[in-house]
């Protein structure tokens, strides 16, 4: 049930964690078969891109409380297939998004596409536009396993869409790419990491093919790679990154030299704001002492109704200190740095809970405790799992562990 606002208080600038801008674009050319996220086929539903961009702009008004004097550290388009709006759509959308936020200097702005709606025109006006940085779902670049996982282009079109990145003015370029595809060898997934390297993208974002719940994929299961295979893509993939100057930031991301700050962002249990359907936010109220989740309503045209003619678009819920804490450990022992125990001060609770929860993993030495830091080492990284399982409140869905961003 939607709950407005408007008694929230502003917090002095400071007291908050950095805040960051996730917009959901919904809409695909077609809906591929191992995919749970809100994504829609425009063959299903014809979009009406206007009146989202206004519904859009309707839920961030009503959103605005929230912001608490904070400026945006980074703004994420994704999707769906954010790339099958008009170019002068998105740069109508992010004029009207910066007049009502205030953008840090550096602010990082990104936007998801796939091969097929990336051509140049297009992407010249978006980087024109203000967007900065582009992440692009080539997931294979052997033509026989992207039929096999129903992606809508071809290896030429996504080695098309990077070059066309790199023309548009794009210098912070993420290629995603995954691995454990249906009837995939070693030798093939590491071929096509090699050729995704060679092209000398920024960033890269390589991870196993998962199967869930409400995907085609769940219902007709694919012969997928055993579990050793994918182990050793995993391992060797992994060391072919390194080797080639990519240093492993998170369980999943690779980057030259720039990881992605939006992610970031979510790994250290920073703020966001989520507009669009289906889109999730979660926000830190200092004066209020507590922590929300707001989700939006996951079906378009709901979404749209909900947001113009209500002024806003979903509900709002408040995270327990049991929740705050899963889901800050759920984040941070991704990062294969660590992070700093202050960190934890966003979870609204004390740090020594941080040690006494993690404790039986500090003793077997798969985390390694510092004064002022923790990490995860390389060898308990392998049971990040394992980890988050024990430290899983009883109610919470346990196939969360498995998500990727």
């Amino acid at each position: 049930m939607h709950q407005t606002t408007a008694n929230i208080t502003p917090a002095k600038q400071g007291t908050l964690p950095p805040l960051s801008l996730y917009i959901h674009l919904p809409w695909c050319v077609s809906k591929c078969p191992y995919c749970d996220f809100n994504s829609h086929a425009t063959t299903q539903t014809a979009p009406n891109y206007t009146r989202y961009i206004e519904a859009l702009i309707a839920d961030l008004e009503h959103d605005l409380p929230y912001v608490q004097n904070r400026e945006l550290s980074s703004i994420f388009i994704g999707g769906g297939t954010p790339t099958l709006f008009d170019a002068d759509a998105v740069a109508i959308l992010l004029e009207r998004v910066t007049a009502q936020l205030k953008l840090k200097a550096d602010c990082e702005i990104t936007i998801e596409a796939n091969p097929e709606s990336a051509d140049l025109k297009k992407l010249k006006k978006l980087r024109q536009a203000g967007v900065n940085r582009i992440s692009i779902g080539i997931q294979s670049l052997n033509d026989k396993l992207l039929t096999n996982i129903g992606r809508a282009h071809n290896a030429k079109r996504a080695v098309q869409a990077f070059e066309n990145a790199g023309l548009a003015g794009f210098a912070n370029i993420n290629c995603d790419l995954m691995f454990g595809l249906p009837e995939q060898t070693e030798k093939q997934a590491l071929s096509d990491l090699a050729d995704v390297i060679s092209l000398k993208p920024e960033h890269i974002s390589w991870y196993q093919l998962t199967i869930e719940p409400n995907t085609l994929f769940y219902t007709r299961k694919p012969k997928l790679p055993d579990d050793d295979t994918i182990w050793q893509m995993q391992l060797a993939g992994t060391q072919k990154l390194i080797e080639s100057g990519y240093r492993r930031y998170e369980v999943s991301a690779y980057s030259r030299a720039k990881p992605c700050t939006h992610n970031l962002n979510y790994w250290q249990f920073g703020d966001y704001l989520g507009i669009g359907a289906g889109a999730h936010g979660k926000l830190t109220l200092a004066t209020e002492h507590k922590i929300v989740r707001t989700s939006k309503h996951r079906m378009p045209d709901s979404y749209i109704k909900q947001a113009v003619e209500k002024n806003g678009g979903g509900a709002i819920r408040r995270l327990s200190a049991t929740d705050a804490t899963f889901e800050f450990l759920l984040n941070a022992l991704r990062l294969t740095d660590g992070f700093a125990k202050e960190l934890f001060s966003r979870t609204g609770q004390d740090n020594s809970l941080l040690e006494q929860k993690l404790a039986p993993f500090i003793k077997k030495r798969w985390i390694i405790s510092s004064k002022h830091h923790l990490k995860p080492t390389a060898y308990g990284i392998q049971f990040l799992n394992e980890m988050l399982e024990y430290c899983l409140p009883d109610n919470t869905i346990r196939h969360c562990l498995y998500t990727d961003y």
